[in-house]
């Protein structure tokens, strides 16, 4: 079942069919135990037959909800941190924080800084580094419960997180700076770990980069990293957790204005968006 915010209000695809909910906000399922069993009884009872919504009418699938990230949950963001940051002597805390049981956990967005797909994302003006990080997002509800999945990009400036790991903040958070979607899978069993990750940047109608990994390189599995993050905050509305990278192109690239970039993970669809 995949979840769609749009301009025309919230639409579900179950099996091969579309279905218009009935016109309550977006928070509202996000405040909800057995998400997918309430979004079915609706769907029985009051959901009507509606076509499937152009990309133009697609929305961020969130409203009021915060999006945060862990970072150095794959071998490979371990690598790059440590090796971005080593001049600035920070390297030794990515290998320390890989191995604890502790994961990183920030703050990346709030809802006005996440776009959706097919929109603009922000190149910052004072960063000459920038790459995005294709992420499984977990949407979780109000009580904690990991209830869907969705396509993020963790865009992130590599040469201000170097210069020192105290700037982490700004190298993460700007206008534009967070994109999810196309939908929220939802579902009530953990995605395989054979799930794929990959990641396309097109300039100018080239291939500049790709690449690809899967949920078995993950060190740290979602449901321990929801644990940590609700372990002494509050989310009334549900909020948003991206869980890390494990794509990172080579350290000669960097995003430039125009790029497009493709994050696909199936089943969920893929995330497209431009700088």
């Amino acid at each position: 079942m995949l979840l769609y915010n749009t301009t025309q209000g919230i639409v579900v695809k179950y099996e091969k069919n579309w279905y218009q909910l009935p016109n309550v906000s977006w928070d509202y399922w996000l405040r909800l135990d057995r998400l997918k069993e309430r979004l079915l009884d609706y769907v029985d009872v009051n959901g009507r037959e509606t076509r499937a919504p152009d990309a133009a009418d697609l929305l961020p699938p969130i409203s009021k909800q915060e999006v945060w990230a862990a970072g150095v949950t794959y071998f490979k963001s371990r690598t790059a941190r440590m090796e971005e940051s080593s001049d600035a002597g920070g390297s030794d805390f990515y290998d320390r924080v890989y191995h604890a049981d502790r994961p990183e956990l920030f703050m990346k967005a709030t809802a006005h800084r996440v776009v959706g797909h097919g929109q603009k994302m922000r190149l910052r003006s004072d960063s000459k580094w920038m790459v995005p990080e294709p992420e499984l997002t977990l949407m979780v509800n109000a009580s904690g419960n990991i209830v869907g999945y969705t396509v993020g990009n963790d865009l992130s400036c590599r040469d201000i997180a170097g210069e020192n790991p105290l700037y982490l903040p700004q190298a993460k958070t700007f206008d534009a700076c967070a994109a999810i979607g196309p939908a929220v899978l939802i579902t009530d069993e953990p995605l395989p770990t054979t799930t794929k990750i990959k990641l396309k940047v097109v300039r100018a109608q080239q291939t500049v980069f790709e690449g690809k990994t899967d949920l078995g390189q993950m060190k740290k599995k979602p449901d321990q990293l929801v644990k940590y993050l609700f372990s002494e905050a509050s989310f009334p509305e549900g909020c948003y957790l991206m869980t890390g990278t494990g794509i990172v192109p080579p350290d000669d690239f960097t995003l430039k204005a125009g790029d497009e970039m493709r994050i696909t993970i199936d089943p969920i669809g893929t995330l497209v968006n431009t700088v």
